[in-house]
């Protein structure tokens, strides 16, 4: 029965993908039980973690090329992610569950995590990938060990620490289309036994794939970006080690374009990726700097201390041409400098007893300073009297004027939980947790005013304001999971998710957008199976689950006149599954697919006094697909020649929550593919990358600006491929 199961599976894995090539998940050469994860805060094989867990190597990364963690959802089943603030700040949509809020000052719902520590503010988040040991997206509400904001999941980017006794390097340039230049190194070096450290960088520029029309002015979405990161690993004793890591990233390229539709004088003449913008000269910036300090100190056999200190802080600024031409009819300016300090200390037992069990405590302190300009028809002359000052605005407001408001903000939060796990039987495992969080925030010193272009101020629509909250939630998780065999495990839980209050940042024409919107919540139930086969060279991964979902944020735009308030949406409801299944055929071929299905309806909300019920959530298809092939085309004394293909599909979706049909996107298929020459001594390497060869012409972000006579798009990344050579020793 299995060998008829494993066949038939084999042959619906190897049909999907060929229809969807997709690169390889998993570990070059590796086997599904060779999978390790740390999503539990344990060292544990993939398939006996009860959770549904996508991992993507390294290796795989590299290879494939993905640089920004917005690619990632290309190879996750029900993960998708919108870009309306730009490249390497994506706002990622896992199950359906999503910031619905563009603004620097928020905090995704699903949580970013480098080395285990949360990335919060956009802000910080300006870190290309690089030099990474893989990633774990974790589906589904994790309050209880990774706390507030993870209602949708977590994405854990775990970058390559030194090693002790080895000194080892690699260094790797690459060429490609759009005169890209890509440089990548990393060194490892022992200080002596007890002592290594690790160095990497990361170097890249390229033209802007965005045609500019306009005399004079630079072509859009360049890149210009370098970063570095070390580790300092020290061992001093047996039991205790201590991980230090630095890293600072720049980004300087010229800023994204804005694909406006249906403005017919905007768009007329101009092909695909042509754009006529006036903003082009004004470069987008996001610089990082990251420090952490990781301890980990073995009490005895069966308990161990972790400590995680970190600091962060970031800047980011760009200035959006928001209609997408050279007329002054609506820009954006965003601007946010962030720090943030957090401190993780928890006892982790591994008891030789049934029970066993995670204690720990949490704080962070978060301050934000953001600052935001409108320009609505900034540059036309409504006095009829030669010069654009204040009596312009005055006479015509809010056109003729620029919109600015600021203000500054301090998060606080502080939770203990705990997570604990009892065998109770051979092939039985209870698992409980609970996680209870104190947060606290003040946005202080709001003010927006309206000027002229020549600074002339005309009104203060909002005058200074203070606004607070403080609240408690408890979080948590109940479950079990039955082996029904050493290669089958079957689990079900219910969890809860929270996601911490917010402040409007989009507060600019009066008062009563000067608000907050309340905490959310999910109610999550999931079952699961996870199984392999076939010799453990299949893998089949499933899960389903149904979501309660209370009080979603939601930026609530005015599409007449761009006002916008933060609200809540009192109740949704989300239910689906996925399957991922990956078979390692022989030692030459390795096949994977994974399948995504989403259905998800607001119960009860109202916004701008339209009834919403019935809606469907943005950025969450109905279905989605992954699929890959690696395929060993030579492995002799000449080398090793491995031919790859990635690709995904996602079905129709919207980008807001009113549904509006002209900003649907259409369902699509982004094709990857790479073929990678390794030398037999494994010194040297070749790599040709090309992402999406379909020349997939898509759109990434939506908004309704209908009342100033377009609509808000922006365009997905066009056909980009190269050539990268490298060395390692």
């Amino acid at each position: 029965m299995i060998t008829r199961f494993a066949g038939s599976s084999v042959f619906a894995v190897a049909a999907a993908c060929a229809a969807f090539p997709s690169a390889s998940l998993a570990e070059d050469g590796g086997e599904a039980t060779d999978i390790v994860v740390t999503a539990n805060k344990r060292v544990e094989r993939l398939q006996d973690v009860p959770i549904a867990v996508s991992t993507v190597s390294g290796e795989s990364l590299a290879a494939s090329h993905v640089t920004q963690a917005e690619d990632i959802a290309q190879t996750v089943p029900n993960l998708q992610m919108n870009t309306t603030v730009g490249d390497n700040t994506p706002i990622f949509s896992l199950r359906g569950v999503s910031m619905y809020d563009y603004s620097l000052n928020q905090s995704s719902p699903v949580a970013t995590y480098y080395d285990e520590v949360y990335k919060g503010s956009f802000a910080l988040l300006g870190a290309t990938m690089f030099d990474i040991d893989r990633i774990e997206v974790l589906r589904g509400p994790q309050g209880t060990l990774y706390g507030k904001n993870t209602t949708g999941g977590a994405i854990n980017i775990i970058t390559k620490t030194a090693k002790l006794g080895e000194f080892s390097g690699s260094a790797a340039v690459g060429y490609g289309n759009y005169d890209r230049i890509d440089l990548n190194g990393a060194v490892n070096a022992p200080l002596g036994d007890k002592a290594a450290v690790r160095v990497a960088g990361t170097f890249t520029r390229a033209d802007g794939w965005l045609d500019n029309q306009t005399p004079g002015k630079p072509d859009l979405n360049s890149v210009r970006e370098f970063a570095v990161r070390g580790s300092l690993l020290v061992e001093p004793t047996d039991g205790a080690s201590f991980v230090l890591r630095v890293a600072h990233s720049y980004q300087n390229p010229r800023n994204y374009g804005i694909y406006a539709e249906p403005l017919a004088a905007n768009r007329a003449g101009l092909s695909t990726y042509q754009i006529r913008s006036n903003l082009a000269d004004v470069r987008r910036t996001a610089r990082t700097t990251a420090v952490s300090l990781t301890g980990n100190i073995d009490l005895s056999d069966a308990l161990t201390l972790t400590s995680i200190t970190s600091f962060d802080k970031g800047k980011l600024f760009l200035f959006e041409d928001t209609d997408g031409q050279d007329l002054r009819v609506f820009e954006v300016s965003y601007d946010a400098k962030a720090t943030q300090w957090t401190q993780d200390l928890r006892l982790t037992s591994d008891l030789d007893g049934p029970a066993n069990f995670i204690l720990g405590g949490y704080f962070s302190h978060e301050k934000v300073f953001n600052s935001n300009a409108t320009y609505i028809f900034a540059d036309t002359d409504s006095d009829g009297v030669p010069g654009i000052t204040g009596a312009d605005c005055a006479a015509a407001l809010p056109l003729s004027c620029v919109f600015t408001n600021r203000f500054d903000q301090k998060k606080k939060s502080f939770a203990v939980y705990g997570d604990a796990s009892f065998e109770a039987g051979d092939a039985l495992t209870l698992r409980a947790g609970l996680r209870w969080t104190r947060d606290t925030g003040r946005q202080s010193d709001l003010t927006s005013v309206a000027t002229a272009l020549n600074g002339d101020v005309v009104d203060t629509p909002i005058p200074l304001t203070n606004l607070s909250y403080a609240t408690s939630n408890l979080s948590g998780k109940a479950g079990l999971d039955y082996r029904l065999s050493d290669d089958v495990l079957a689990y079900a839980t219910f969890s809860r998710g929270y996601r911490s209050p917010s402040f409007n940042a989009q507060a600019f024409f009066a008062p009563a957008e000067a608000g907050s919107a309340g905490s959310e919540t999910i109610n999550a139930y999931e079952i699961g199976l996870k199984s392999q086969f076939a010799d453990k060279s299949a893998t089949l991964n499933l899960a389903g689950f149904y979501y309660d979902y209370h009080n979603q944020q939601f930026i609530s735009v005015d599409p007449a006149t761009a006002a916008a308030n933060l609200i809540n949406i009192p109740e949704s409801r989300i239910y689906g599954a996925e399957a991922e299944l990956s078979w390692e055929a022989n030692s030459a071929l390795t096949l994977r697919t994974g399948l995504g299905f989403l259905n998800s309806k607001v119960e009860r909300g109202v916004i701008s006094g339209i009834n919403i019920a019935g809606k469907k959530l943005p950025t969450a298809p109905s279905f989605s697909m992954t699929g890959g092939i690696d395929l060993k085309l030579m492995d002799n004394g000449g080398g090793k020649l491995v031919l790859s293909g990635s690709g995904s599909y996602a079905s129709s979706q919207f980008f807001e929550i009113m549904n509006v049909e002209r900003l649907k996107q259409g369902g699509y298929a982004l094709f990857n593919a790479h073929l990678d020459w390794t030398s037999a001594d494994g010194r040297w390497n070749v790599s040709l990358w090309g992402r999406n060869l379909g020349q997939k012409f898509y759109t990434t972000a939506g908004i309704d600006l209908s009342g100033f006579g377009f609509d808000y798009k922006q365009w997905g990344t066009p056909r980009t491929y190269g050539v990268t050579i490298g060395t390692s020793f």
